[in-house]
């Protein structure tokens, strides 16, 4: 993991609303609708912030049926710990340094081809 996938995964969950969504899904899975209303935001709000928590790893969201037949969203907490440290920081500057660097030299051989 660089240092902007180490951001980005941190920038996750350090927002105050994505931490309240990831409270109240801490004890068990949520309906949207139920946990829009617990959190006080708009269904298509809190999507946006269920979209950023999914992708980053944090929940993982999924269909059931009701007894009537419609589709429900139902999102649940999957098990994380953060764990920040100064090597853990050291090693995603290396790491982007380095995707840095490659990417400088290989931006540096493409400019001679075809002359």
């Amino acid at each position: 993991m660089n240092s902007d996938e180490l951001g980005a995964w941190l920038a996750a969950v350090a927002n105050p609303q994505r931490m309240r969504i990831l409270a109240e899904l801490s004890g068990e899975q949520k309906h949207v609708s139920d946990l829009a209303r617990r959190v006080g935001m708009s269904r298509a709000l809190l999507y946006m912030h269920l979209a950023k928590l999914e992708e980053s790893g944090f929940v993982a969201g999924h269909h059931e049926l009701s007894d009537d037949g419609k589709a429900l969203k139902f999102f649940e907490v999957v098990p994380f710990r953060v764990t920040v440290t100064p090597a853990l920081l050291a090693r995603a500057v290396t790491q982007s340094a380095q995707e840095l660097e490659a990417e400088v030299q290989h931006t540096g051989n493409n400019s001679h081809e075809g002359k």
